[in-house]
């Protein structure tokens, strides 16, 4: 039996430690790199020759997402299994539209999760059943590349000068994107269209 390579992502070491303890016992999966940061992906995946990446969302120097990104774009043969805490459908939405093979929340059994290892190495997609439906009816985010960054941005109180600095933009092209975004969100302010882009997990 040959063994699946797997590349855990993780920034919670107790969480992480658990998922690599649990796959571990599986008789066909060996856990071969842990990274905690998602800008430690990459050269991780290079150096230890991986089959599937397993990534969080949340993590420090890139989420989960941006990661699955750059490894689809990088080493396209590389699988890729996303897991969340949150189970946004937003976040569904963008993990697919970054090349992930599957999508799944972290209080899935490791038995499931195991699973959708064995089953997007056979070329399947594995998408939690319960966030695909919630992501057809949510439908798609209104909001362009450009304002999602400038929201994200905004998300940490910078203001429009430290935003432009930020993003090599004019101030005033940050106030367009700004009042377009909370338009689309049909939001009062700004703070509320970060908080309601979040919840959907557009940002």
């Amino acid at each position: 039996m040959s063994m699946i390579r797997l590349l855990l992502a993780e920034d919670q070491s107790m969480v992480r430690e658990a998922l690599a303890a649990l796959l571990g016992l599986e008789p066909d999966i060996e856990v071969v790199a842990q990274v905690a940061r998602g800008d430690e992906v990459l050269a991780a995946a290079r150096e230890h020759g991986i089959d599937v990446a397993l990534l969080d969302i949340e993590m420090p120097g890139m989420t989960g997402i941006e990661a699955a990104a750059e490894l689809r774009r990088a080493l396209p043969d590389i699988k890729i299994v996303v897991v969340t805490t949150f189970g946004r459908p937003g976040y569904l939405r963008r993990a697919m539209e970054s090349g992930a093979d599957a999508f799944l929340v972290k209080d899935a059994p490791a038995s499931q999760l195991a699973a959708a290892v064995r089953k997007v190495l056979a070329g399947e997609r594995v998408i939690d059943p319960t966030l695909a439906a919630a992501a057809l009816a949510e439908g798609a985010s209104p909001l362009t590349a450009r304002e999602r960054e400038v929201l994200r941005t905004a998300a940490d109180g910078a203001t429009n000068a430290e935003i432009a600095a930020a993003l090599h933009l004019s101030q005033g092209t940050v106030r367009n994107y700004l009042s377009m975004a909370i338009q689309k969100m049909a939001a009062r302010n700004r703070a509320e269209a970060v908080r309601m882009a979040r919840e959907k997990g557009w940002l």
